[in-house]
């Protein structure tokens, strides 16, 4: 059926296809909500300086 260097690509081929299925399941699962999440606190930890900076200004 298939040649030995056949063979090795097929089995190239599919550890490719593995390795890149299991990181993109990786990134979407931990990676990218992590990230997001992560930069979203930081947005409102600044918000909430801005607005502290603010009152101790008006005072």
């Amino acid at each position: 059926m298939f040649e030995f260097d056949q063979y090795l690509g097929f089995l190239a081929f599919l550890t490719i296809l593995t390795i890149g299925f299991w990181l993109m399941i990786f990134l979407l699962t931990f990676v990218i909500p992590y990230w997001v999440f992560g930069a979203s606190i930081e947005r409102f930890k600044e918000i909430r300086e801005e607005r502290k900076a603010k009152r101790a200004a008006a005072h």
